[in-house]
Parts: C-alpha cells; sequence; structure tokens
C-alpha cells in the first residue's frame, strides 16, 4: 500500500506541477533532478543505507498529512523491475554497491531521523562542505573542518579519563621538586639535545693550554704557606641546569687552574677557575643525574658515577673513555685506590660496595655491609684500609654507621665506630694528623682517630652550621689549620681545628652549599657549590 501511495503522489506531482515551482511553506520542490546528473545538487538529497543518494522527505504541514510527499529516491532501487515508468530513473545508472556479509539495517524513510552523515542544506552552505567525487560517480562528501561528531561518547568517555589521570598526582618530597622541573624541562628538549653515548656523542678533547698559569706558577717552586680565608668572590660560574652535588680542584700542582663540578643536570664540566672562570668542557655521558665524580691522581681522566648504574673513565686529552661499565646500583661514592691508581672503590643505593680494576673492566673485590646505602668512602693512609658511611639510623644500627674495612680480604675491621643515632653524610681526612672527620645529621663535625680502635674525641666537636638531610661536604686546609664545611641554609663555615671555634662565615648561595674545597696551591682561593646549580670562586 505504501508503494501505491508513494507512486500516486509522485506521478501527480509530477504530471501537474512544473520544474521549480514552489511549495506553500516556501521550500522548492526539486523535480529537476530527474533531468540532471546527481553531481549538480547535493543539498537537497541525504545518503541512503546502501550508499546511494535520496531527496530528501519534504512536508508542507505537519496538521495536513495530505501535504506531505516522498522524495523522488527509488524506493524500488533494490528491485529494477519494481519501477512503474522509466521517467523516474536517475538519467545514468550507478554501480552497484557491494554490501558486506551482515548489512545494517536500513533506516526507515517515514522517520524523522536523519541517516548518519546527513548535513542539512543550511548547515552544509554555512561550513562549506566540500563534494568529492569518486571516479565511479558515486559522490563521497568529506568536510574541510572534521567536528567532534564522530563517537561523541567516546571522546568525551576518554577525555573525562585523562582528566581523572591528571588530577591524581603523587606526592614528591621538597627537596627533590627542583629534580622534578629539571626532568621535565630536560625531557622536553631531549629531541634537539643528545643524551650521551647512548646518543652517540663523543666528548671532545680537552683545550688546556700547555704553559702554567701566571696565577699559580709563583707557588710551584715555593712550600705551601699559611692558609688565609678568603673574603670576595672571583668568578660566579653559572652553567650547570641543575643541583651543583660536588666540586674538586685538580691534585697536579701544575694543573690546579682546572676545576670539576658535577651536576643533578646528567653532566660535569671541567672550568678554568682561575685565570678566566669559563667553562672549559662539558661532558653529557650519563642519562641520569651526576651524582659523584674524580680526578684521576695523574690529573688527566675523570671517573665519573651517575643514577643511571653506568661508570665511565674519560680521557680529557683524547675526549675517549678508557672505560665504560655498569654498575648494579646508582653510583653516589667513587674513591681512587691511594696507591694502585687502576683500581677504585665505589658505592651506592646498595648494600654492596665494589672494587673495580680499569684494565681489567672487571670487579676484583665486594664488600657486603648489609645496610642500605653507601654515602662516602674514604681510604685511610697506606690504602690497606678504607672507611664507609651508610644512612643505617634505626634503634638498633648506630654501629652500623661508619664502618672500617680491610680492602684485600673484604673483612670488616670495625662497626663500633660511631654510636650516635645520626648518618654521616661526608667523610674527609686530614692532611697531616692521623684523624678524620664526619659530617653528621646532628648538625655538626665529629673528628675521629685514623687508626684502630677509631675513637671518637668527646671533647673536640665543629657546630654552627645546618645539615638537614643534605649531603653537605667538608673538607681540611692543605696545611690542616682550618676546617671548611657548606651549611644547608646556604653560608659556608670556615673553623679553626685546633680550638674548634668559628673563623668565619662567607654568606654566597640562596640555596644549601653543598660542597666546598680549599685551593691545593693557592693559599687563599677556594670553591663553593650549591643546590641552586652554580659554582663560586673565593679569593
Amino acid at each position: 500500500m505504501a508503494s501505491l501511495v508513494a507512486y500516486e503522489d509522485s506521478d501527480s506531482e509530477a504530471e501537474t506541477e512544473p520544474a521549480g515551482s514552489f511549495h506553500p511553506v516556501g521550500q522548492m520542490e526539486d523535480t529537476s533532478a530527474m533531468l540532471r546528473p546527481p553531481e549538480q545538487d547535493f543539498g537537497s538529497r541525504v545518503l541512503d543505507a546502501t550508499g546511494g543518494w535520496a531527496p530528501s522527505l519534504v512536508c508542507g504541514s505537519h496538521d495536513d498529512p495530505t501535504t506531505c510527499r516522498l522524495p523522488l529516491a527509488r524506493l524500488w532501487s533494490q528491485d529494477p523491475g519494481s519501477c512503474p515508468s522509466q521517467r523516474l530513473r536517475w538519467p545514468r545508472p550507478e554501480p552497484e554497491a557491494t554490501l558486506p556479509a551482515s548489512p545494517p539495517a536500513r533506516p526507515s524513510l517515514w522517520t524523522s531521523q536523519a541517516p548518519a552523515g546527513h548535513v542539512p542544506l543550511a548547515a552544509a552552505r554555512s561550513k562549506q562542505v566540500r563534494v568529492c567525487w569518486e571516479p565511479s560517480g558515486s559522490p563521497k562528501p568529506s568536510l574541510d573542518a572534521r567536528t567532534g561528531s564522530e563517537g561523541p561518547g567516546k571522546g568525551s568517555s576518554s577525555l573525562q579519563r585523562k582528566r581523572r589521570e591528571d588530577c591524581v598526582v603523587p606526592y614528591i618530597p621538597k627537596r627533590l621538586r627542583p629534580l622534578q622541573a629539571l626532568s621535565t624541562e630536560t625531557d622536553s628538549g631531549k629531541d634537539t639535545e643528545a643524551r650521551g653515548p647512548l646518543a652517540g656523542r663523543v666528548p671532545a678533547p680537552l683545550c688546556v693550554a700547555p704553559e702554567v698559569s701566571e696565577f699559580i706558577q709563583p707557588y710551584l717552586d715555593s712550600q705551601y704557606k699559611e692558609t688565609k680565608i678568603p673574603k670576595t668572590v672571583l668568578f660566579h660560574l653559572r652553567g650547570h641546569r641543575g643541583p651543583v652535588n660536588s666540586v674538586q680542584w685538580c691534585p697536579v700542582s701544575a694543573r690546579s687552574h682546572m676545576l670539576l663540578s658535577t651536576s643533578m643536570d646528567k653532566t660535569f664540566k671541567v672550568w678554568n677557575a682561575v685565570d678566566s672562570g669559563s667553562c672549559l668542557q662539558t661532558y653529557s655521558l650519563h642519562s641520569e643525574a651526576v651524582r659523584a665524580a674524580r680526578w684521576s691522581p695523574c690529573g688527566r681522566r675523570i671517573l665519573s658515577g651517575g643514577f643511571d648504574f653506568a661508570l665511565h673513565l674519560t680521557d680529557l686529552e683524547t675526549g675517549t673513555q678508557l672505560f665504560s661499565s655498569r654498575s648494579d646500583f646508582r653510583i653516589t661514592a667513587l674513591r681512587f685506590h691511594p696507591r694502585d691508581h687502576s683500581v677504585f672503590v665505589c658505592g651506592g643505593f646498595s648494600s654492596e660496595m665494589k672494587a673495580w680494576d680499569i684494565r681489567t673492566s672487571k670487579v676484583v673485590r665486594s664488600y657486603k655491609a648489609t645496610i642500605q646505602q653507601t654515602l662516602d668512602i674514604l681510604f685511610l693512609r697506606e690504602g690497606s684500609e678504607f672507611l664507609s658511611s651508610t644512612d643505617a639510623s634505626s634503634r638498633d644500627s648506630a654501629d652500623r654507621t661508619i664502618i672500617a674495612w680491610d680492602f684485600q680480604s673484604s673483612a670488616k675491621i670495625s662497626n663500633q665506630i660511631f654510636h650516635e643515632r645520626y648518618t654521616c653524610p661526608s667523610l674527609t681526612l686530614h692532611p697531616r694528623e692521623p684523624v678524620f672527620l664526619a659530617q653528621t645529621n646532628g648538625n655538626y663535625l665529629a673528628l675521629f682517630s685514623a687508626v684502630w680502635p677509631y675513637r671518637m674525641s668527646r671533647r673536640r666537636r665543629y657546630e654552627g652550621h645546618k645539615v638537614e638531610g643534605y649531603s653537605v661536604g667538608c673538607e681540611c686546609s692543605p696545611d690542616g689549620d682550618l676546617l671548611l664545611t657548606g651549611s644547608a641554609d646556604g653560608r659556608t663555615l670556615v673553623y679553626s681545628f685546633r680550638t674548634a671555634s668559628r673563623a668565619r662565615t662567607l654568606h654566597g648561595h640562596t640555596q644549601a652549599c653543598v660542597g666546598a674545597t680549599f685551593h691545593p696551591v693557592l693559599p687563599s682561593m677556594l670553591a663553593t657549590c650549591s643546590w641552586e646549580g652554580d659554582v663560586k670562586i673565593w679569593h
């Protein structure tokens, strides 16, 4: 019955009304579509379920159902023989569409809901719909600017899920927040900046003048004089993009104008800190923070270890790596053996320390301490013994904070050294007397004997600075008269070794000063570094 009504309506409309006549509601009836190809009219037709195009349904009034006319679409397109008149066919036949095995249900023409992909005429004109025609002649509209109409539920759910994930922010300690910001900044520029040997970067040779610095030359042939406390800043070295962990002068007197600095920005630098204050070379060999680096006793190589488990020995003159290996833990402490310079001991985020031989690139000894982390390592005079400080701070671990080891047998000599429940982030040896000092988190420096049984002095204690969990370093002057230490509040304090009184306080940093060292030749020069990423040379 529906087919009969559609045929009579469409036939009567085609016979009685001329082409291009207006409908009572003001809509122009498109009966001329029978006489022109489908590419000339797009707005008045919609895409049916089979991929063909059909004119849209036109209704004159909601009250008069007789004014609703079916479009001139082919209701009999699936059965060509059911067409009562050849004049209702399209001028040229369309290629048959290949349907899938299970075609979707065809929407009813009597429903008011438009099929998927339908764009009204007004919307098509406002959005500037561009029609692309395939070679086969079947039109497929493509929008210049696609909207979010495809899968709105799926897109909104993914957006809500992303927002929920972004709202979950893990807690980050205050001291690690600068490291996170630095890591984010570094990761954003990692496409343009190489990340060490993994990215194929080979360090360039260090350009060092063969002559000795004119400031150091007068002191080479004379005996070291009394150390003078500096007052002013000579150079302010900026170049690191993260906290600077440590600074160390070159141990060779003729090359002692060079200063080594390690940083959490995954690099270590060599500076000319005496003549010009310029950076001689930057080494990006590590993919994580460089926590420890040491000059070799010959002054021509640098041993570095970082949080990426990597160990590298770099020759400064050629820029090549003479030794490269990987540890089982993150490196936080490195020390060369005082006699055999081909052997070094490293410790870190592990209960085990290891001694490496550079010539064979193998571990020659292991030292198991059943502790959590090694903070610092210090060789005693002959090199047959060394000390290690740990982060053990529980109720029954006061006897394991500082441990003395036999280097050859890997046996513990003593662990009854420091009986107070404070960790010791750094150790230093006195240059002339058989004693060593330990920086403690109790905000004081403790003095110990360097021979067995390594007793602590109860009468001499250096107080006045703050540690507060930072790895604050300490060091003695070359003549042994002064003791230098940093502070968590940015100060640098100088103590008299004999009287334990404070000789001078230097205010040079706004954040924690974690490293300070005297120049080995010049009697009135020292270097300090801070958690804000700068290095200062005092004179």
